[in-house]
């Protein structure tokens, strides 16, 4: 590296005719910016270890494994979807690959899992509290936030979703509004994407219950059980029609 930066120095002493005074400024910028690259160049050795080493191999087996999880995911085969988690955490735990699986690891640990209904909300802005009955037929609860972009983007979306399972499937919206949320700005956000699914207030025992650690998130919940747990988006209308019909 300081060969390189003397090669350089020299050549614009060379062509620019430079007095002495100049020359030794330019030794005392070369020696600090030499300096600058040593630390630079030393500091992931001098990290105590916490340089990250990444193994291709591990890494290349444990993509395969999440993707494998995702299209068992998506075909209904949700034993199959939580063994290839599973195989992740045991024999690649240490990838980059396995910190990005945790949300799909948490997602999937409550897959099965029997759900009563939930104790009153604390305020309905769009239906009533007869909304919510999980222990009978089909409900997709989505958990949002009117700050999140992501849930902005979605909660319209399950508008049109509402409309066309009317009467087979419920859609349910729950808000803890935290952050920037305000109550007006919900309603606000409501009435300016014409969403007239119910939607309420909750203090976060829903979206404890169901192991919910970002947002946008959502969940089918069939009969008292949980079907499926994951990002509103991933839910397909094959996904839907399966739940109905199973």
């Amino acid at each position: 590296m300081r060969s390189m930066i003397v090669a350089l120095s020299l050549t614009v002493l060379l062509t620019g005719c430079a007095q002495k005074a100049e020359v030794d400024e330019l030794t005392v910028r070369l020696d600090a910016l030499e300096k600058k690259v040593t630390e630079l160049e030393a500091r992931p050795a001098a990290g105590g270890g916490n340089a990250v080493k990444l193994d291709p191999e591990a890494e290349k087996k444990a993509t395969e494994l999440i993707k494998s999880s995702d299209e068992a995911m998506k075909a209904g085969n949700i034993a199959k979807a939580k063994a290839d988690i599973d195989e992740i955490f045991k024999s690649y735990g240490s990838t980059q690959v396995a910190k990005k699986a945790l949300r799909t690891k948490q997602e999937l640990e409550v897959v099965g899992k029997k759900v009563a209904n939930p104790k009153p909300m604390e305020k309905w802005y769009t239906g009533t509290e007869k909304a919510i009955h999980f222990d009978q037929g089909t409900t997709l609860v989505v958990f949002w936030e009117v700050w999140c972009p992501h849930c902005q983007r979605e909660v319209p979306k399950l508008q049109e979703m509402s409309e066309k399972y009317k009467g087979k499937m419920e859609i349910v919206g729950l808000t803890r509004i935290t952050k920037s949320a305000t109550e007006e700005k919900v309603v606000a956000f409501l009435d300016e994407n014409k969403v007239t699914y119910p939607t309420a207030k909750e203090d976060g025992s829903v979206a404890e219950q169901f192991n919910v650690s970002g947002i946008p998130a959502a969940a089918v919940v069939k009969n008292g059980e949980i079907v499926w747990r994951g990002h509103p988006a991933s839910l397909s209308e094959d996904m839907i029609n399966a739940f109905l019909a199973g």
